[in-house]
């Protein structure tokens, strides 16, 4: 039995309140690892009652805080925070993403900077805060998508900015390196979340037709991706964009 332990630990997820954000911070936590989350806050409160489940949920070894990962200074103070209560930070997982999906025809600006500011530029900001909080030795993990490889209509904004975030890890893996910092993307197919789920179901069945698996992901079997990059059975693994799809490609 080889097992994965992340006692002593600390792990910052952005979005880590919901979809995937939220399996891996849960599965990351079980590892024995402390996790802070940050969210983006919403005029309803939806987030806030998300958060605080989370939190209760995790008990002490969980932190949640709205910040707007467009922000750097909401960004900067959250890192601020999540050192005051836990130390330093081993493993950022840059996981939050917005999808605006329109045909290149119909694409407003509004959509497209909302998408790349969010996607992409925000994975370059959190990324490049984290880098005092970080130790050496560390971790970076930034989600990509199958539709960064394979483009699907509809998301030229979506796909991108995931396509960006691939060649992005790919610099970053060689700039950290010196600090045996190891930084690899994870590129997931459809997965059960809300954000897979909010996809038509024509769509949907047409991307079905096309997994060899024939069945959409879980949100578990992604998280589970991200932990073995955050643990030491990928210590020499680094600048990699690991494809988790069920088979799926043009």
């Amino acid at each position: 039995m080889i097992p994965i332990d992340l006692t002593g630990k600390v792990a910052i997820v952005t979005g880590g309140i919901q979809g995937l954000g939220k399996a891996t911070s849960q599965m990351l936590i079980q590892a024995g690892a402390k996790v802070a989350v940050n969210y983006l806050d919403d005029a309803e409160g939806v987030s806030r009652e998300r958060a605080a489940e989370c939190v209760a949920e995790w008990g002490e070894d969980g932190f949640a805080m709205a910040a707007n990962v467009c922000s750097r200074q909401e960004i900067s103070t959250f890192f601020d925070a999540v050192k005051s209560k836990f130390g330093g930070i081993d493993f950022l997982v840059n996981n939050a993403a917005v999808l605006r999906d329109r045909s290149f025809k119909k694409m407003s600006d509004a959509e497209w900077d909302a998408v790349i500011e969010t996607n992409l530029s925000s994975v370059f900001r959190v990324s490049q805060t984290a880098l005092p909080f970080l130790r050496d030795g560390g971790r970076i993990v930034n989600m990509a998508s199958i539709s960064g490889v394979m483009g699907f209509y509809g998301q030229v904004n979506y796909a991108s900015a995931k396509a960006g975030v691939i060649t992005l890890t790919k610099v970053l893996s060689r700039e950290l390196a010196a600090r045996q910092i190891t930084v690899n993307a994870v590129a997931p197919g459809v997965v059960l979340t809300e954000m897979g789920e909010s996809i038509p179901e024509a769509a949907r069945q047409q991307m079905l037709s096309q997994i060899p698996l024939q069945r959409f992901g879980e949100p578990e079997e992604i998280a589970s991706v991200i932990l073995y990059l955050c643990s030491n059975l990928s210590t020499y693994v680094t600048g990699q964009t690991l494809h988790v799809n069920g088979g799926w490609w043009a």
